[in-house]
């Protein structure tokens, strides 16, 4: 087996983090869309297609380009996705990264078809040489890497020396690939730490957060469904963000693209790290509700889809807490036995009836300007 230096493991990674405060990274350039630096943090997501399926990879990259997407990842795992990867990067609207696992070969043929960043899972590339194959021929197209830790396929050394998947296991992955890309100067680098387990995540993270001025991209692994996936992404990957760690992320769930680049731009919105588009609230409902507010909400949301405007609506289903969550809204309606109270902006407008909430609202919403 390949021998490689030891890593030294931070003793502090338990330190308290400060919310607010972003991380200070270096800044590479993904085919245009910059990662790090004072760049605002992008939104990923992956195709499920078969890649050497053009038509269908391609439909599905500007769909994901459409919700918001700024780069996507596509597989190259045989002959026929390495092929098929010239012409896919040429249809899309957005930079390509090509995911390769186990053969090297591949990621030399997608350096050649033109993808903006090539991932690299330090746990099955290979040897130290075919790493630097890669790297050179990156280096040649001025291509960045992403060294992409997973605790699921850890090396078998470092497996050995740690037993199990540790935060300090996912770190010492990522540091002995980081120093391999120094000895061949190569710096346009993005690290993930990734792990199903949240907490493992969320502690590799902050490990490297540590110790390098290198760009992360976040990420739960195989975070599952829409509803479980949706959870553990904003858990893990808003924790991180909470504490300025993160500079791209991806949403990992066994649904279309589409919806994860949804949940991911939904994450960075609730923390005022993205503008927002449409965002309807509702109150959760109890006993007091004296409205059809279930009705009402599945009305605003199926014909505010898809429409990009930065407006907040709030609509709530009755006088207790409505007036006052209401007028803290863009557009907000405090609803009660047939009746609601329509603020703008925190101004009381008027009163409208309930069977008249749904076309006030989004007559409200073609008024509204934002603020420039």
């Amino acid at each position: 087996m390949e021998a490689y230096p030891e890593i030294e493991i931070p003793q502090d990674r338990h330190q308290t983090y400060k919310v607010g405060l972003r991380r200070k990274t270096r800044p590479v350039d993904v085919g245009g869309v910059k990662i790090g630096g004072d760049a605002p943090i992008s939104v990923q997501t992956m195709t499920k297609t078969k890649t050497d399926d053009v038509n269908g990879t391609v439909g599905q990259i500007r769909a994901a380009a459409e919700a918001g997407c700024d780069i996507v990842r596509v597989t190259v795992n045989d002959k026929e996705a390495a092929d098929a990867m010239k012409e896919i990067v040429r249809q899309s609207p957005v930079p390509i990264v090509a995911d390769i696992h186990f053969n090297h070969i591949f990621a030399l043929k997608a350096v050649e078809a033109g993808v903006a960043k090539v991932r690299i899972n330090p746990g099955n590339i290979g040897s130290k040489d075919r790493i630097r194959q890669v790297l050179m021929a990156a280096k040649d197209k001025g291509i960045s890497i992403r060294i992409g830790v997973n605790s699921g396929s850890l090396e078998e050394d470092i497996l050995e020396k740690h037993g199990y998947p540790t935060p300090e296991a996912l770190y010492e992955s990522a540091m002995r690939h980081v120093g391999i890309c120094d000895e061949f100067g190569f710096k346009d680098i993005v690290i993930s730490v990734k792990s199903t387990d949240v907490k493992l995540m969320i502690e590799a993270y902050r490990l490297v957060a540590q110790r390098t001025d290198i760009p992360l991209h976040l990420g739960v692994t195989e975070a599952g469904t829409a509803r479980v996936g949706t959870i553990k992404s904003a858990v893990g990957i808003g924790t991180l963000l909470a504490e300025g760690v993160g500079d791209t992320i991806r949403v990992s769930l066994t649904d279309d693209p589409v919806k994860e680049v949804e949940v991911g731009k939904e994450i960075l919105r609730s923390l005022s790290l993205a503008s927002r588009n449409i965002e309807l609230i509702a109150c959760p409902t109890c006993g007091r509700l004296e409205v059809d507010l279930f009705g009402i909400m599945a009305q605003l949301e199926e014909k505010l889809a898809g429409l990009k405007k930065p407006v907040k609506i709030a609509v709530l289903g009755c006088v207790v807490n409505g007036p006052g969550e209401a007028s803290e809204a863009d557009i907000g309606i405090a609803a009660g036995k047939g009746v609601a109270l329509l603020y703008r902006k925190g101004e009381l407008v008027k009163r409208v009836k309930e069977e008249e909430i749904v076309r006030t609202v989004l007559e409200e919403v073609d008024r509204f300007q934002p603020e420039a």
